[in-house]
């Protein structure tokens, strides 16, 4: 009988330290719906960008990629955006697909513009930038200094 207590006290010490970690876990993940300010941005290739990567301002989170699709027309990919209300993002505002570090995820950079025209709500954002691409890059560095050599 006192196993049997034992192991009842021990399995809801565990389902309280997994409800406390789901709790924390839920809380830190930041996971709200994502309404507000729609904006799209057309990329000439987006990396490793996908849907709930954050968009951000000087570092700042002020949205989420909705979705991202393929313009059958262009064959760009277009990023569905949805930003905070209270921002609203000047006509010459740059988008660029930026990387958290070496092997870390992907978000979506926005550098403002100084024009007093503001993107409407369903607008677009002109200026884009494609991510860097480290490995391609490191490639040709390799290769140019085997070029130098010869």
């Amino acid at each position: 009988m006192k196993r049997n207590m034992f192991e009842t006290i021990l399995g809801a010490v565990v389902l309280i330290v997994a409800g406390i970690f789901m709790f924390f876990a839920y809380s830190v993940a930041d996971l709200k719906a994502s309404t507000g300010y729609e904006v799209t941005a057309t990329f000439g290739k987006i990396g490793g960008l996908t849907t709930g990567n954050d968009v951000r301002v000087s570092g700042v989170k002020i949205g989420s990629v909705k979705r991202v699709s393929l313009d059958p027309e262009s064959y760009r990919a277009v990023a569905h955006l949805a930003l905070d209300n209270t921002l609203k993002l000047p006509v010459d505002t740059v988008a660029q697909v930026a990387t958290e570090g070496l092997l870390g995820g992907y978000y979506l950079q926005l550098s403002p513009g100084v024009e007093e025209e503001y993107i409407e709500n369903g607008g677009q954002i002109q200026f884009t930038q494609p991510p860097v691409d480290l490995l391609d890059l490191l490639g040709r560095f390799i290769f140019s200094q085997n070029d130098q050599k010869e």
